[in-house]
Order: C-alpha cells, then sequence, then structure tokens
C-alpha cells in the first residue's frame, strides 16, 4: 500500500533505487551504512538495494567495501544526448566558433526550468572554466540560459520569474527580479546575453539563442573563456560569429523566418 500523500501508483522500492544512485553521483563512494543514513531504512535493507543495483550493473563495490557507480549509468546518460538531434546539426558550427576563437563552446538545451548541457568542445587553452556534459545549471545567471529566457513568450518567461529562486552563486549573481528583468531586456534588444562572473568567479561566457521550428528558444550556443581572456573587443567579436551560427543552426531545424 502507498503511504498516505503518496500517489497510487508510486513505487517506493523503485524511487529509493534511483535515490541510491544520485547520491553516489553526487558524492562517489559510500558504505551500505551511509546509504542506509541517508535512505533512513535499515543497514540489510541497503544492502538488498545495493546488491540489486550491483547485479544490474550500475553499481560495483571496491575493495574496502563502498559502492561506487559504474560506467553504465554513463551510458544511459550518453544514449540519451546521441537522441538530440541538435547536437548532430549544431556540432560543425560549434567547431567553426571553437576554431575562430580558441575557447570553449558549449551547447545547452531549455528543459523548462534550467539549461542542461548537451553537447561542448573544450578550449584548446591549458587555463579553461568549463561545465560538463549532462549538468544542469540555472538559466537567471548564465549566458546560455539569459539568452534564452529573453525571447521566451511572456507567459512562460513570468510563470519562470515567479517561481525561480534567484540565488546568489557569486557575489555578482543578479538576484533582484526588477534587476533581472531590465537584463533581460537588454539581451532581448541587443540579441546575445553575457555572463560576467555571474555562475562562476574568474568566468566569463557569451550566449546566443538557437530557434525551434515552432520558434521557440528550445537551444542556446556560448563561448566560455578566463576573464582575463574575455576582453570587451572579444566579446563583441564573438557575439557577432555566435549570431551568425546561430541563426543558420534555426534555419536548418526550421525555425520561422523573421
Amino acid at each position: 500500500m502507498p503511504s498516505k500523500g503518496e500517489k497510487y501508483y508510486f513505487v517506493s522500492s523503485l524511487a529509493k533505487g534511483l535515490r541510491i544512485l544520485e547520491h553516489l553521483a553526487a558524492n562517489d563512494e559510500m558504505s551500505a551504512a551511509r546509504i542506509a543514513a541517508y535512505l533512513n531504512t535499515s543497514r540489510a535493507a541497503s544492502h538488498r538495494f545495493l546488491s540489486t543495483l550491483r547485479d544490474l550493473g550500475y553499481v560495483e563495490k571496491t575493495k574496502e567495501g563502498r559502492y561506487r557507480l559504474t560506467f553504465r549509468v554513463l551510458e544511459l546518460g550518453m544514449r540519451k544526448l546521441e537522441g538530440f538531434e541538435i547536437r548532430h546539426i549544431a556540432h560543425p558550427f560549434m567547431e567553426e566558433a571553437a576554431a575562430a576563437f580558441g575557447e570553449t563552446v558549449n551547447l545547452g538545451h531549455w528543459d523548462g526550468k534550467a539549461i542542461v548541457h548537451v553537447d561542448k568542445i573544450n578550449s584548446t587553452e591549458i587555463l579553461r572554466l568549463d561545465v560538463g556534459l549532462g549538468a544542469v545549471t540555472p538559466a537567471y545567471c548564465t549566458g546560455l540560459g539569459k539568452a534564452v529566457l529573453a525571447f521566451l513568450p511572456e507567459v512562460e518567461l513570468e510563470g519562470y520569474l515567479g517561481a525561480v529562486t534567484l540565488e546568489a552563486m557569486t557575489p555578482r549573481t543578479i538576484t533582484e527580479p526588477q534587476t533581472l528583468r531590465a537584463e533581460i531586456e537588454r539581451v532581448r534588444k541587443r540579441g546575445y546575453a553575457v555572463d560576467n562572473q555571474e555562475l562562476s568567479l574568474g568566468l566569463r561566457c557569451v550566449g546566443v539563442p538557437i530557434f525551434d521550428y515552432t520558434g521557440r528558444p528550445t537551444y542556446a550556443m556560448s563561448v566560455s573563456a578566463p576573464v582575463s581572456r574575455m576582453s570587451a573587443e572579444k566579446i563583441q567579436a564573438i557575439q557577432t560569429k555566435l549570431r551568425s551560427l546561430c541563426r543558420q543552426i534555426s534555419r536548418q531545424i526550421g525555425a520561422p523566418a523573421s
């Protein structure tokens, strides 16, 4: 029987198994006892969950008796990423941007709440700051995210702004709603967004939206680099190039002519 407040179809054991995977992803290696404490369950029950996940190939046990994820979890994620047609279409344009500037190029997908990083090309420089594939980052403090927010339908933008908590990721993060609205309006007028150390100190990022066949800004592309290499002149060169590349990608995925 489901617990009070749970939907009739909710499978609590499945939910606990998935919570274990998420917890291991965030904490690397953990003992069965720590997993039991996290799940608020007995150590015996924790062992059963972990043994099942181990038999299925999702976790492995170290010589020290701790558990960690296997690459099978990564394989699932990569299969999902391979399903994004946008990656195959956008990648040659990302390569063009990478060749032009020698910096990290990112492709993001707007999932309705945040930005999911679905593809990237790393900078050729030794010093670089970037986000891994599959990472989820806030929209309000990233170049990718602000580029999308600026071109959302007003109703959807209002819904997002009404629900999101503007947490300060750095001292430069915009945390005042009215200031963020003004920033979004600037992005809409100029056609590109700049993350000026708002997600991570020392990192600047220029982002431009990519529109799907319905005309929605479902994706965005950005170029990111340390502040020391991201001058005002370089930002202007990047935004000009990115706007051209993103227009071409938008046309290829069927965006209506603007």
